[in-house]
């Protein structure tokens, strides 16, 4: 029997914001109506919260998805039309970009629609505050409270204005690293770079940036994004894994340089010269050194609780404090606004810096991947090792996303966690338990298991650290089993 789609009953799940904005699937949750309710409320509430006296205006961005530039649009003349002026992108640009101009241009705020890593159906819309940064676990709130009481138009509207998001931004990146390092590399044959942006907001910014072509895969715009997700993961990337492989076996002495941004350009990964993935557990460590060592910066390591265990031991070598945070960058952001800051970073790629904005920023972290590699001269697989060597600390990470059948099984797995929590997994005794976001689980040998849910999707994300991935592939493993047994 035919199916009409009239007849397909659709839930519309409530606004609410996860770890990093509203996101929800185009047309169903993410509508045009909603879209100004909220940035109207967004614009009312930075206002609320400014003790500086900014000026009373709001940028507004966008990224490459389906309907972004119409559904800035419609943010932007909500915003208007409660008495703020806005300043609108002409074009799309990375998330970065938006919260550096909302700081640099005395704005209150940013509202930036994009759904990040999220697969093709979804949109979404960021709020970044004055500083440069996601806001607040408490402006969320109150964003949804001013939600729940409703807005009303001002008796005059705001002015209009576009602009270009990209020169001032990335002026202001060229000035934090050695540009002129990095061109000469790779003009004189001794570097290659390649960039895959996974049809997002960070094409062409590299070149934008340094001036000479790279290699850039998937630039065009693909709002469904080949049917997966921009998000810098190796089931994504063989594409990326082939052309590097190719690029070795043509000059086996040069070196490579592969890079991967997201959806918005806010996080990174990347490939080294024999075509294996890096993920920021592995680049964190490397930045760190970096700013120590070769350009003087000082100041605390602040990391989600899915960090690698080698963070804090990178940070003991040279004399760096340690903060660690539930997963989600604004709390990242909450402790660079506190805090001398040399670095912010989190499992799933997000790395920002606290002499820059309190803000993951993809592009300035590929800047300063580019010019640890010139200066050293050194693939960043031979870098990671040397720091395995330094601190005596060698390990494994993985993570697997788990698909819930339903939120009655959600459900049932916080209930167990909560009330009868596992005093062995894999063989391994529980010694410790940590509770700041999800379940943390440190065993007899020292691996760790972390058992969270996503903040913007129905999955169970499951991560492990161990000594071999054998001891990773065994925990995650028995994870998985645990989870599909209820």
């Amino acid at each position: 029997m035919a199916v009409h789609a009239s007849s397909v009953p659709i839930t519309v799940k409530p606004i609410q914001f996860g770890t990093d904005g509203w996101r929800g699937i185009i047309a169903a949750d993410f509508t045009f109506e909603r879209v100004a309710r909220v940035a109207a409320a967004v614009a009312e509430v930075l206002a609320e919260v400014d003790t500086e006296g900014r000026d009373r205006k709001i940028v507004v961005g966008f990224d490459r998805r389906f309907l972004s530039e119409s559904f800035a649009k419609t943010a932007a003349e909500a915003v208007q039309a409660q008495g703020f002026d806005v300043l609108l992108a002409e074009t799309y640009a990375p998330t970065p970009a938006f919260s550096w101009a909302a700081h640099h241009l005395n704005a209150l705020g940013a509202i930036v629609i994009t759904a990040s890593h999220n697969p093709g159906l979804y949109s979404g819309l960021k709020v970044k505050g004055s500083f440069g940064g996601s806001i607040s676990p408490q402006v969320t709130q109150q964003i949804e409270q001013k939600l729940a009481a409703g807005t009303s138009p001002a008796a005059a509207p705001g002015q209009w204005q576009t602009f270009d998001p990209w020169p001032g931004y990335c002026e202001g990146l060229r000035s934090q690293v050695d540009i002129a390092a990095i061109q000469e590399a790779i003009a004189a044959g001794k570097l290659t770079v390649f960039a895959d942006v996974m049809h997002g907001a960070a094409a062409s910014g590299l070149e934008r940036l340094l001036g000479v072509p790279i290699q850039e895969l998937n630039s065009n715009r693909d709002p469904l994004f080949e049917g997966g997700a921009p998000e810098p993961l190796p089931r994504y990337l063989s594409q990326l894994f082939r052309r590097i492989r190719t690029q070795r076996r043509q000059d086996p002495d040069r070196l490579i340089a592969g890079l991967v941004f997201d959806g918005d350009s806010d996080r990174i990964a990347a490939v080294d010269g024999d075509g294996n993935f890096l993920s920021s557990q592995i680049l964190i460590p490397i930045l760190m050194e970096h700013l120590t060592l070769r350009r003087g910066y000082r100041g605390e390591l602040v990391k989600t609780i899915s960090g690698s265990d080698l963070f804090p031991k990178v940070a003991a070598l040279y004399d760096l404090p340690v903060t660690e945070t539930a997963i989600g960058y604004k709390y990242i952001a909450d402790r660079m606004l506190e805090a001398s800051v040399l670095l912010g970073g989190e499992e799933s790629g997000g790395i920002g810096y606290g002499h820059h904005i309190p803000e993951r920023d993809a592009l300035l972290s590929a800047l300063f991947v580019l010019e640890t590699m010139v200066q050293t001269g050194q693939d960043l697989s031979a870098l990671y090792r040397q720091l395995q060597e330094k601190t005596g600390f060698f390990s494994a990470y993985d993570r697997i996303d788990l698909p819930l059948a339903s939120m009655d099984v959600r459900s049932r797995l916080l209930s167990q966690l909560q009330e009868n929590p596992p005093q062995e997994i894999a063989g391994q005794k529980v010694v410790d338990c940590l509770a700041i976001d999800g379940y943390k689980f440190r065993l007899a040998d020292d691996r760790w298991l972390l058992i969270r849910f996503s903040g913007t999707e129905p999955v169970l994300r499951l991560y492990c650290e161990a000594a071999t991935p054998q001891a990773v592939s065994q925990t995650l493993r028995w994870a998985k089993d645990w989870a599909d047994s209820f």
